[in-house]
């Protein structure tokens, strides 16, 4: 079984509460569950903790995905955790401050990650923002139940990707027409949020934007 896990919180530092910012007219979140509804997955689930729960979880059961609530601190621990609740055997990993991410590119990804029989999957060359990590549950697995220390725990990937010689790491280079590696889309600041609000008003049309739409705007608006 695969499933799409969108990792959601509230409680962000720089940008308190970005994942319900306006953007477009609706929330940050559910332009992400907007995006990802194009992934050819089997679940789709929207991934929190307890204290952000509460808002979260109506904007993931009116779009039809399921909401899993796990452990505040530990995000390895709360992937593992909503992995085996749903019986999942891989998780193509997205988050809440990627509104542009693609669902082409998750998809081509998913596809050559289960070709590959990788650990982990990840592109390089795409403007940041735009992709995922595709992650074997059976890995997460060793990872959680191998002593990571406390930032293996507060992200679901780096104990794979920072052992290569443990697991099979899949780092394909996104075709040259979607390449863009010194762009960014995230958002993580208040300037960040004016860019991509800058970018919506120009580029959106009512349907998710992939990345051969932004790669034009991008390179007549460098960051």
């Amino acid at each position: 079984m695969t499933a799409v896990f969108l990792q959601v919180r509230l409680d962000s530092t720089r940008l308190p509460r970005k994942a319900l910012a306006d953007l477009g007219g609706t929330s940050v979140t559910q332009r992400c569950i907007e995006a990802l509804a194009a992934v050819r997955v089997d679940r789709r689930v929207l991934v929190t903790e307890p204290e952000s729960a509460g808002e979260l979880e109506p904007l993931a059961r009116s779009a039809g995905w399921e909401i899993y609530i796990g452990n505040k601190q530990n995000v390895l621990d709360r992937f593992v955790q909503a992995s085996r609740s749903i019986g999942t055997s891989t998780v193509v990993r997205a988050t809440g401050d990627n509104p542009l991410v693609s669902a082409r590119l998750a998809n081509e990804l998913l596809e050559l990650h289960l070709a590959s029989g990788a650990d982990y999957s990840g592109f390089v060359g795409s403007p940041i923002g735009t992709g995922v990590e595709v992650l074997k549950v059976s890995a997460l697995e060793e990872a959680w139940s191998s002593d990571p220390d406390e930032y293996e725990q507060e992200h679901a990937s780096p104990f794979l990707y920072r052992r290569p010689e443990r697991f099979h790491i899949n780092h394909p280079a996104v075709a040259e027409a979607l390449r863009a590696p010194a762009a960014r889309v995230t958002l993580d600041t208040p300037d960040d949020l004016q860019y991509l609000r800058s970018l919506w008003t120009d580029l959106y049309r009512g349907k998710p934007l992939e990345v051969e739409d932004l790669i034009p705007w991008l390179n007549r608006h460098p960051r």
